[in-house]
């Protein structure tokens, strides 16, 4: 449960990073066709460049997230998973412990059924 917590909590925070980033691009582009009006295209042809170059860089990090973030769902899956088992397993040995501890008081008890049908002689010597 604790790491489904911390997944939803990397999610939203993964979600909060992409919409900064895509606020962040949507200012960067206004001001950049802003400043593409302004000018000639002859000198606007660098700016354009290091725009693009921008928009790659951008996009290849919001992938990497988008990858990290699914790289943390599979790892919350796995730990899911690790932990039912753990469970379950749990689970079968508690029954099979209360099952043999059944099996050990019944034996117990016909050891002692069995000392009281002897004669008193034959008890004395055993113990």
């Amino acid at each position: 449960m604790n790491n489904e917590t911390e997944f939803l909590e990397l999610w939203i925070s993964l979600e909060e990073h992409q919409d900064a980033l895509e606020l962040i691009m949507s200012k960067y582009r206004k001001q950049m066709l802003q400043l593409l009006q302004g000018r000639k295209r002859e000198e606007t042809e660098p700016v354009l460049e290091v725009h693009q170059d921008n928009c790659v860089e951008i996009e290849s990090q919001i992938n990497r997230i988008f990858e990290m973030g699914e790289v943390m769902r599979k790892a919350v899956q796995v730990d899911d998973d690790q932990f039912f088992k753990v469970q379950e397993k749990l689970a079968q040995l508690e029954l099979e412990n209360k099952e043999l501890r059944e099996l050990l008081s019944i034996s117990k008890e016909s050891i002692e059924v069995g000392k009281e049908d002897l004669p008193d002689g034959d008890a004395q010597v055993t113990k």
